[in-house]
Formats: C-alpha cells, structure tokens, sequence
C-alpha cells in the first residue's frame, strides 16, 4: 500500500491488509486534521478495509466532527461499506 497526501486529500493506492498500513493511513491523516475539518480520502484501488481502519475512520466522524468524504475505486470495497452501513458515515461514492 501506498499513500500520499496533499492538502486536506488523503489518496491510497495498493491493498489496505496491515498493520502497517493502518498506522500509516492514522499518521498521515492525524497530520493533517488539526489544520482542516474536513478531509477527502481516495482509496483508488483496494478491494478490502482493516477494521482498525474502520474503526478509526469513525471516530474521526463521531468523535472528532471531521467531515469525512471518502471516493472508492474498487466496487467490492464499495459493496462491503453499503453492507456495513458505513456510505452515509464516511459519504462514501464510486470514483
């Protein structure tokens, strides 16, 4: 997995399956927060989700009132986010 970020947009490219890669998804998007409320994440490619990253990402929303809107590439990751009920949460659509 690989992530970059510019602004208030987080863009992740490869598959999310790690430990790593949720530390990396938490420390790049905690850079970012305390300048902005609300924060794009791009996840162009990946077919699945970690549940820390889920977890995490909800927080965000619930807890610290970032407004969240995340672009999916893949449609199986889109399919798992409509069966956790997380597209109204994260404001999830289809890139």
């Amino acid at each position: 997995m690989d992530i970059s970020s510019s602004a208030n947009e987080v863009t992740i490219t490869g598959n999310i399956k790690s430990v790593n890669d949720f530390q990396s998804i938490k420390s790049t998007i905690d850079s970012i927060k305390d300048s902005t409320s609300t924060i794009t994440i791009d996840i162009q490619d990946s077919i699945s989700i970690t549940s820390s990253v889920i977890g995490y990402l909800n927080k965000l929303v619930l807890k610290d009132s970032i407004d969240l809107n995340m672009k999916v590439g893949n449609k199986q990751l889109m399919l798992l986010l409509e069966d956790l009920n997380l597209t109204g949460t994260f404001k999830a659509k289809r890139r």
